[in-house]
């Protein structure tokens, strides 16, 4: 139901042209020909203007609508307005058509009704001119998930109250939340006739709140000591909104002044909530997590997994999306410090193979040929790499090939299984493998207590460099895959070490938590280090799986128990430091790292 000021502002459109709207692009740009629609859908009347239809058009697969004008003469014309606060105000004029010639209709281009990029709830409608200016209703007012907003919260499967309700004047406002459904509502209690209660809603964190303010405003009625109001949405899939938060708010009758509670965002399950929250930073327009490009890749991984351990088919639309948008060429310090010479290969091989196994795991979860062709195309680059002339073997790390590493080794074993595993009847992928496991082996990157240095000096002996969770991690699933591929026992029995020795050294953990060396005292991560723990965790679950390990799944479940626990905030913001300990960092690479673990330890 439209509030008083959105039912007034639907039927005054703008007077005068507004300022140009600046373009919005998530699954495409405005201003797309309606013709490339997915599809076509009528969710409000249309309006009679004088006799001429007026409709608003909406492909919800697209997120976009358009306006059109029938029944006409020339001269007649039709516009969007768009509003990013509930109407109250808008961009009006949008794509502005009118009737040419002797034709009896007209069409506008399309535009975005959401803008997830911006974490910007729209809303828009139809509008004309056909000598006097009229509007159809603003689309899609009401927030919808599971249940949509205004839904009684008797309803409600559950009652979770996730922080400290605060209090005025001898009043107690609660916020409660139904996390299975993410919906939220807030109630007043131990007061009188007049106190009123609401529920403030935020797409970006509780920075702003335009149209989410006094969200089912409620008076106490006469008599009573409190009330409580109607339930609302904190996800919108329909617009790629993931990550809305809430706070209850409300005020004693006799004074001005209220009071609120911290924000939240509901948590329908640990991976769930921590997926939502790592949307929140993904970049529609340029498709990718801005602005770290290995990290993208691995966080493509991370968010995919997540969706095939839970089946939750929300965030698909962002494995196309990333992929269209990056597969060309950019110049050097547009995605990476490297220029990008298409295909996601540039000098550091490294990064490459990120993107290789980023591909593999979206053809896994779509079965589209596409991906694979992408990671084969990608791992005959970094093939060329491999120079038994140095050191025996092995893959080099860059291009200039100054370094041979453990992370580029262990995703060459990694992707030369998988390719295998995934192209019948190969045969020159399973041998590369076998090759690289051997040399893995005997490089003397494994040292004597079964931990995984960075990686080879210049005289191809172990530098003794620092022992990272993902370089364990790599080789404990390659070795892995290699071994179920195979049936050699040798290989599970090295892959089996490489996670005795992380879970046993305080190198990798520490009171059971698994810890890098820049968790440790004021040491602080870079934003490459903050992702390592979650590739080591996909890996290990990997070992878990395959093997049944009680051992292996009571430290995955360790972890995430930890995290959840320890390193997180009411906004479902995951940190560095899955212990809790100071001082942390947090953003979307922690959030991704520890997604990881969150699905590891679910699958």
């Amino acid at each position: 139901m439209l509030t008083a000021a959105l039912a007034c502002a639907a039927l005054v459109p703008a007077a005068t042209p507004a300022a140009a709207a600046t373009p919005v692009c998530v699954l495409a740009c405005d201003t797309r020909d309606p013709s490339l629609a997915r599809q076509e859908s009528f969710p409000v009347p249309a309006k009679n203007l004088n006799g001429r239809r007026l409709q608003l058009h909406v492909s919800n697969a697209d997120d976009m609508a358009w306006a059109s004008i029938d029944d006409g003469v020339m001269g007649d014309s039709a516009w969007l307005d768009r509003s990013w606060d509930g109407g109250a105000t808008w961009e009006g004029l949008l794509g502005k058509a009118s009737i040419p010639g002797t034709w009896t209709g007209t069409r506008t281009l399309m535009y975005n009704i959401t803008d997830p990029r911006n974490h910007r709830r729209g809303l828009v409608r139809a509008c004309g001119d056909a000598a006097a200016v009229g509007c159809t209703d603003w689309v899609y007012p009401a927030v919808c998930d599971t249940l949509c907003d205004g839904a009684n919260a008797g309803q409600a499967a559950g009652d979770d109250q996730p922080v400290p309700a605060t209090t005025l004047y001898g009043r107690t406002i609660r916020l409660h939340v139904n996390q299975k459904n993410s919906m939220a509502w807030a109630g007043i209690e131990s007061g009188g006739g007049g106190d009123e209660i609401w529920l403030d809603r935020s797409w970006n964190g509780g920075s702003t709140r335009p149209g989410g303010s006094s969200l089912g405003r409620t008076s106490t009625p006469s008599g009573a000591a409190g009330t409580r109001t109607a339930m609302y949405a904190t996800r919108d899939p329909r617009g790629l909104l993931y990550g809305g938060a809430v706070r209850a708010c409300g005020r004693e009758a006799s004074h001005q002044e209220g009071s609120c509670t911290t924000w939240v965002r509901p948590a329908p399950t640990r991976a769930r909530a921590a997926a939502d929250a790592l949307m929140y930073s993904y970049d529609p327009y340029n498709g990718w997590w801005p602005s770290s490009w290995w990290n993208s890749a691995a966080t493509l991984s991370s968010l995919i997994g997540f969706a095939r351990t839970t089946g939750t088919h929300d965030y698909d639309w962002i494995v196309a999306r990333t992929f269209e948008q990056n597969k060309g060429v950019f110049a050097a310090g547009v995605r990476s410090s490297d220029a990008l010479e298409g295909h996601f290969i540039s000098r550091s091989i490294d990064d490459s193979a990120w993107w290789a196994i980023a591909w593999i795991d979206a053809y896994d979860y779509t079965g589209d040929a596409r991906y694979l062709n992408e990671a084969v195309i990608i791992a005959n680059y970094v093939q060329q790499y491999w120079d038994a002339g140095s050191c025996g073997g092995g893959v080099w790390w860059d291009r200039e090939r100054t370094y041979k590493n453990a992370v580029t080794n262990g995703q060459y074993l990694w992707l030369t299984t998988a390719l295998h595993q995934r192209i019948p009847g190969d045969t020159g992928w399973l041998q590369r493998a076998r090759t690289a496991a051997g040399w893995c082996r005997s490089s003397g990157m494994i040292n004597s207590s079964g931990l995984v240095n960075d990686g080879l000096n210049s005289s191809c002996a172990n530098n003794g460099s620092t022992v990272w969770s993902y370089n364990q991690g790599l080789a404990i699933g390659g070795f892995t895959e290699l071994w179920k591929t195979t049936g050699d026992g040798s290989l599970l029995a090295t892959a089996r070490a490489l996670a005795d020795a992380a879970i046993s050294s305080t190198a990798l953990t520490r009171a059971g938590v698994l810890t890098e060396s820049c968790d440790i005292g004021s040491a602080s991560c870079d934003d490459n280090q903050k992702q390592f723990k979650g590739i080591f965790m996909r890996h290990f679950a990997d070992l878990a799986k395959a093997t049944g390990s009680s051992t292996y799944r009571s430290y995955l479940q360790r972890q995430a128990d930890t995290l959840w626990a320890q390193d997180r905030s009411s906004l479902n913001v995951l940190g560095q430091r899955w212990a809790g300990t100071g001082p942390n960092q947090s953003d979307w690479r922690t959030q991704a790292s520890a997604l990881g673990a969150l699905t590891a330890a679910s699958g």
